[in-house]
């Protein structure tokens, strides 16, 4: 499972976080995360995904393989800078668990993009 890549679109629905967390744990696993590692990837899944609701009919998200790391992409994820909102706040804190569990977070125009590395690589 190297140089793949994964493309997942589900509704833009709190049900079918689900599918993208046992997507990510799956993919993953394959690649050799730890318990940990994974457990951090399907939090950071699903932050990503409550950020992205009600902004389109569906969440689009891509898992890109590399050799030791693994790149997820996931449209329609930006930071939330309005704080007078509640909801902005529990964006901001969503993001804030994403960059603390995450090896590197950037945010671009589609969306953003998280990477995590495999500690020992395989």
């Amino acid at each position: 499972m190297r140089d793949d890549i994964i493309e997942l679109t589900i509704p833009s629905k709190p049900d079918y976080i689900s599918v993208a967390r046992l997507t990510s744990s799956v993919v993953g696993n394959n690649m050799g995360f730890n318990i940990d590692d994974i457990e951090d990837i399907k939090v950071s899944i699903a932050e990503a995904c409550i950020n992205a609701l009600n902004k389109d009919d569906k969440i689009s998200i891509g898992f890109e393989v590399g050799g030791d790391k693994l790149v997820i992409r996931i449209d329609n994820v930006f930071p939330c800078k309005d704080t007078e909102l509640d909801m902005g706040k529990e964006i901001e804190l969503g993001l804030l668990i994403i960059e603390s569990l995450m090896d590197e977070v950037e945010f671009g125009e589609e969306g953003i993009k998280m990477i995590k590395y495999v500690e020992d690589g395989i």
